[in-house]
C-alpha cells in the first residue's frame, strides 16, 4: 500500500510540473509573452520615472508604507535572470521570491493566480529572451513594524490567497469569459478599482463576490473610478457608457464621456492601447455586465440650449444661480474649453455634464486635477497629448470648492458639494503651493 501511495504521489508531482518542463520557447511564445506583458502592464510598476525598463525602483505609496518595485529584467545579479520557470510562476502566482521570501501584495499575485500555465510560460519566455538585462540594484522596502515582518504574509496569504486558475462560466459566452479572465487576472483591474479592507485585501475578487467588485477605490492619492454600473442616480458608474465607448477609452484614453487621468493615463499609454480589438471588446462586454440593470442603465443626455446654467453663463447673468460665486469662477477659468453648456469639445476637452468623473462620490481625483492639471495619454491612434493646466497656484481652496460644487450641480449633475476643507487635504497631500484664500 505504501508503495502504491508513493507511485500515486510521484505521478501527481510529474503532472504538476510537466507544464514547466524545460523546452526551448519559440519566437511565437516570446511574441505572445510580450503581448501578455503589455496586457498586464508590468512596465508601469517596475519602471521608475526616467529609469530603465523593468529595472524597478518605483516607489508606491500604500496605507502600510512605501513599497519599492524590484528589478524584473533577466539580469543575473539584480534581476530575475536566475529564476527557473517554476520559480517565476511561484513569484507570479503565489507571491514567493526565488529565495523563498514573501512578496507584498502590491505585486498583484492574488490576481495573477488565475493565469493559465501557458500564459505564465509565454510571459517567462518574453522576460528571459526579449527583455534587455539591466544591472540596477533593488532598493530595499522598509515598512514600519509590524508590516516589516514579511513572515506575517504567510498568514495574510492563508486568508486571502486562493491558488486557483480561472474557471470559465459555462452559461456565459466565450467573449464574456475572455473579458472576465483579463479583468480578474492578467490585467488585474481590481487591484486599483476595488476597495480594500483594513488588512489591505480586496473586498471582492470577482462579480460573484458582490457589489464591492470594481466599485471604485482610493489609491496612491487618486480615486480610481467604478468600472461597473451603479445606482443610476449617482451618475458615477458605467451606465451611460456604451461598449464602443469603453473600447475607445481603452485604446485612446478618451471618449465622449471622459479622458484618462492620473495613473490611468499611464495604463492606457503603456498597456491598454496595445490590446487587440477582440480583447478590448471582451473587456467591455464583461464590464458592461457588472451591475447592469434590466433597463440597460441610463443613457447619455443631449445638451439643452435652454438649460438655466447654460443660459446664465451665455448671458453673463449669474444672479439666478444658486452657486453664483462658483459660476463666476467657472466663467473666468473653465468655460473657454468646457463651454457654457459643460459639453467640452468632442475628444479634445472632456464633458462635465453627466460625467462619471465629475459625479464620483470621492472627489479626490477631481480636486487633484484642478490643482495639478492633467494630460491625456499618448497613443498610436490618438497621439495628441492634450492637457489641462494646473489651477492650484491661482485658485484658493475656497475657489476650487465653489467651482467644483457649481459643476457638480449643473447641466443635469446632482452630486454633493465640495468643501474647502477637503480641497485643503488634497492640496496638502499632493504638495501643491496654496493660493491666498480669499
Amino acid at each position: 500500500m505504501n508503495r502504491l501511495l508513493r507511485c500515486c504521489l510521484a505521478l501527481l508531482l510529474i503532472g504538476a510540473t510537466s507544464a514547466f518542463a524545460a523546452t526551448a520557447p519559440s519566437d511565437t511564445d516570446v511574441q505572445r509573452g510580450e503581448y501578455l506583458a503589455r496586457a498586464a502592464d508590468c512596465i508601469s510598476c517596475h519602471t521608475r520615472a526616467g529609469g530603465l525598463p523593468f529595472a524597478g525602483g518605483l516607489a508606491m505609496a500604500t496605507p502600510f508604507g512605501t513599497i519599492v518595485s524590484t528589478n524584473i529584467t533577466p539580469d543575473r545579479t539584480s534581476g530575475i535572470g536566475n529564476y527557473s520557470a517554476e520559480e517565476f510562476s511561484r513569484a507570479l502566482r503565489q507571491g514567493r521570491a526565488k529565495d523563498g521570501h514573501y512578496l507584498y501584495p502590491a505585486m498583484p499575485y492574488v490576481q495573477f493566480t488565475r493565469m493559465t500555465d501557458a500564459d505564465v510560460l509565454d510571459l517567462y519566455a518574453y522576460f528571459m529572451k526579449a527583455v534587455k538585462p539591466e544591472q540596477q540594484d533593488n532598493v530595499v522596502t522598509r515598512l514600519a513594524w509590524p508590516f516589516s515582518m514579511r513572515g506575517l504574509m504567510a498568514l495574510w496569504n492563508m486568508v486571502n490567497l486562493q491558488d486557483r486558475r480561472f474557471a470559465p462560466v459555462l452559461s456565459a459566452s466565450a467573449e464574456w469569459n475572455r473579458g472576465a479572465y483579463l479583468v480578474q487576472g492578467l490585467s488585474h483591474c481590481s487591484a486599483c478599482h476595488t476597495p480594500r479592507n483594513f488588512i489591505g485585501a480586496e473586498k471582492a475578487s470577482s462579480e460573484k463576490d458582490g457589489a464591492h467588485f470594481l466599485a471604485g477605490a482610493s489609491i496612491d492619492g487618486w480615486y480610481a473610478l467604478p468600472l461597473r454600473e451603479l445606482d443610476e442616480t449617482t451618475q458615477a458608474g458605467l451606465a451611460s457608457w456604451s461598449q464602443a465607448a469603453l473600447v475607445q477609452y481603452l485604446h485612446t484614453g478618451r471618449n465622449a464621456q471622459t479622458a484618462a487621468f492620473g495613473a490611468m493615463a499611464g495604463v492606457v499609454s503603456q498597456s491598454t492601447q496595445y490590446l487587440t480589438l477582440p480583447d478590448a471588446n471582451a473587456i467591455a462586454v464583461y464590464l458592461k455586465s457588472l451591475g447592469a440593470s434590466e433597463a440597460g442603465g441610463s443613457k447619455p443626455v443631449a445638451p439643452d440650449p435652454q438649460d438655466p446654467t447654460t443660459l446664465a453663463l451665455r448671458q453673463g447673468d449669474m444672479t439666478k444661480l444658486a452657486s453664483r460665486r462658483g459660476a463666476l469662477i467657472y466663467l473666468n477659468n473653465c468655460s473657454a474649453c468646457h463651454r457654457s453648456d459643460g459639453q467640452g469639445a468632442g475628444r479634445t476637452f472632456p464633458t462635465l455634464s453627466h460625467s462619471s468623473a465629475v459625479a464620483a462620490g470621492d472627489t479626490t481625483s477631481l480636486v487633484r486635477i484642478v490643482l495639478q492639471g492633467s494630460a491625456m495619454p499618448y497613443t498610436v491612434t490618438a497621439p495628441s497629448e492634450l492637457g489641462m493646466p494646473p489651477f492650484g497656484w491661482r485658485l484658493s481652496n475656497t475657489d476650487i470648492a465653489d467651482v467644483l460644487s457649481f459643476v457638480r450641480s449643473s447641466w443635469g449633475n446632482n452630486a454633493d458639494a465640495v468643501t474647502a476643507q477637503s480641497v485643503a487635504q488634497v492640496r496638502s497631500a499632493s504638495k501643491v503651493i496654496q493660493a491666498t484664500d480669499r
